[in-house]
């Protein structure tokens, strides 16, 4: 099959994050096992859904993980002008679908160098490793990644993760947490605002506190001139509270996320919120006991990438990608939970992300041409 062929069918499974995968990681299976390479599945606790890896080549220290997620954002309300699971050429040098960017390119780029990486006289071995729930925490990531690790009796060395990065080499990202904060305080007649404590006043108080650590993390000089923006940023995504104007309301829920610089971590500012919000609570409690914030991430925080300069995978993916440039991401993606496991990692795939998660989401046929390419040197390169 070509890379388009292969492109086709993954884009035809409509997995989006949180759904079953079995369906697109069956015929990933079937495919690569039609070459004769075993694979390895990796399930959830329900056995609705499954990460892949398998090994092409020795057992020998040193491989290259090539990684990619299976599923992908939802359609509904966006104005397509195609059938998103269906993929579409118009004539314009361009493929259309969901998924056909963000990222089954990069994985029909391994599917298509398949056979060729099977006959190829491999010295140092290429993995594949395909998860699921990327889309709405990393959420498979680190058990595949581990799984991998214990696996295996020789010691992969590198994890390239193929997100699309128009083939740049990709040495950082920002991590990522989305968190749900509940203020519960007490109800009552709108006129007792004293003598009531109002959850969405007190809400108010804590968003302003979230935006003020922002702006004080950016006076600090905690900055990283790679990223754009090029700081940590606290984000209040939506907010619901109150019954009506002359009610005070009880509860307010507000959400929000953290996407921070590879010197700061979610869980720091996670950790300087609930102290302010416990000296609210022992304030407000003074006037009405029951009163209280509480904050769950949605997610284990997602890591972010800070792969150096001078670490080997660096020369080798720039190799690969005829490209010596070294650029970053403010988006999330899985490569700091396989850097976190051990492995040396970097983010270059094809297709632009401005592409990715928007109505007629397409790749650049080239940018295809582009993925094989480097997967054709990389098994020159280990053979």
């Amino acid at each position: 099959m070509t890379v388009e062929e292969i492109l086709k069918k993954l884009v035809s499974f409509p997995v989006l994050g949180g759904e079953g995968n079995l369906s697109i990681i069956h015929w990933i299976q079937e495919y690569v096992e039609n070459h004769g390479v075993k694979t390895v599945l990796v399930p959830n606790e329900e056995g609705t859904k499954a990460s892949l890896h398998c090994r092409i080549g020795p057992a020998h220290d040193g491989g290259v993980i090539l990684s990619g997620h299976t599923d992908v954002v939802p359609v509904a309300g966006q104005e397509w002008t195609t059938d998103p699971f269906e993929l579409t050429d118009k004539g314009d040098g361009k493929l259309y679908g969901r998924g056909s960017c963000d990222m089954k390119g990069f994985i029909a780029c391994c599917l298509a160098a398949l056979p060729e990486m099977v006959k190829a006289d491999l010295k140092t071995p290429i993995y594949f490793a395909f998860s699921y729930d990327e889309e709405i925490g990393c959420l498979a990531a680190p058990e595949l990644a581990r799984a991998i690790k214990v696996y295996y009796e020789e010691t992969p060395t590198y994890a390239i993760i193929g997100e699309p990065t128009m083939m740049i080499p990709t040495a950082g990202q920002k991590g990522i947490c989305i968190y749900d904060t509940v203020v519960t305080g007490s109800e009552g007649h709108s006129s007792r605002i004293k003598q009531e404590v109002s959850a969405i006043h007190e809400s108010m108080r804590l968003i302003l506190w979230l935006e003020n650590k922002m702006n004080t993390l950016i006076e600090a000089g905690s900055t990283d001139d790679r990223f754009t923006p090029n700081h940590t940023s606290i984000h209040i995504g939506n907010i619901k509270g109150g019954l009506a104007p002359n009610i005070i309301a009880q509860e307010c829920v507000f959400n929000w996320d953290a996407r921070t610089i590879p010197a700061e971590t979610p869980e720091q500012i996670l950790a300087e919120f609930d102290v302010y919000c416990r000296e609210r609570e022992a304030e407000l409690q003074k006037v009405y006991p029951g009163f209280k914030i509480s904050t769950k991430g949605r997610y284990p925080a997602v890591p972010g990438l800070d792969t150096s300069a001078d670490e080997p995978i660096v020369k080798l993916v720039q190799e690969l990608a005829q490209n010596d440039t070294l650029d970053a991401v403010s988006y999330a993606a899985e490569a700091g939970q396989f850097q976190e496991v051990g492995f040396q990692a970097m983010i270059c795939g094809p297709g632009d992300i401005a592409q990715a998660h928007r109505a007629d989401e397409f790749i650049a046929k080239e940018q295809l041409q582009m993925g094989v390419a480097f997967m054709q040197r990389l098994i020159q390169k280990l053979s």
